[in-house]
């Protein structure tokens, strides 16, 4: 896979709570960047992976959702992450 055990963990322990937190919504959001940011270079170059696509469109559908949780939950932590990740709205 693209992403191995230890770069998991330094994507959870600097946007979650730690590095074993993988429930947290920053760092969920932080992974579904970084697998978005993926497909998006895969479809670059693939342009008709229609299962990628798809895969994509799902991925940024769950992302918004944990966003909009997070606007519900707390303002700050919302305007924390996407400021880090460098998500616009």
């Amino acid at each position: 896979m693209y992403l191995s055990k230890e770069e998991k963990q330094e994507l959870f322990a600097k946007h979650g709570n730690g590095k074993t937190d993988t429930g947290s919504a920053e760092g969920q959001i932080a992974l579904f960047t970084q697998r978005i940011e993926h497909l998006t270079q895969h479809l670059k170059t693939n342009r008709k992976d229609y299962n990628t696509e798809r895969s994509l469109v799902m991925l940024v559908g769950k992302r918004r959702a944990l966003l909009d949780y997070l606007i519900k939950k707390d303002i700050l932590r919302y305007r924390a992450i996407i400021k880090e990740l460098g998500l616009r709205k």
